[in-house]
């Protein structure tokens, strides 16, 4: 059975804008902050927490965290495999900023 959250192949949305212009800006700790943050205010299990679990786990070893960061991935990509979905990366953090600007333009 397929989750509810499979639909809508972009999930690029999901990351706040804040987190990208923080994480391009050099403040990954205010971009691991508002990454948990919406992480948290997603259901455990699903598509969409693990598309941001995993972003967590990118900011964690980027910022010299490997061991937490591994674990966070390990997490999100066994459910990211399972229902057939792409692995993020920190790209998504940059193309979050883009989709952001884009959202609050029009």
């Amino acid at each position: 059975m397929a989750h509810p959250d499979l639909s809508g192949p972009d999930r690029r949305g999901l990351v706040p804008p804040e987190a990208a212009r923080a994480f391009t800006a050099g403040d990954e700790r205010q971009a691991l902050t508002l990454l948990r943050r919406a992480r948290d205010a997603q259901a455990p299990g699903t598509v969409n927490w693990a598309v941001l679990e995993r972003l967590v786990g990118l900011v964690l070893i980027h910022v010299l965290r490997e061991v937490e960061g591994t674990f966070a991935l390990e997490r999100a990509d066994v459910l990211l495999d399972a229902a057939g979905q792409p692995r993020p990366g920190l790209d998504w953090l940059e193309a979050g900023l883009a989709g952001g600007e884009r959202r609050g333009s029009g």
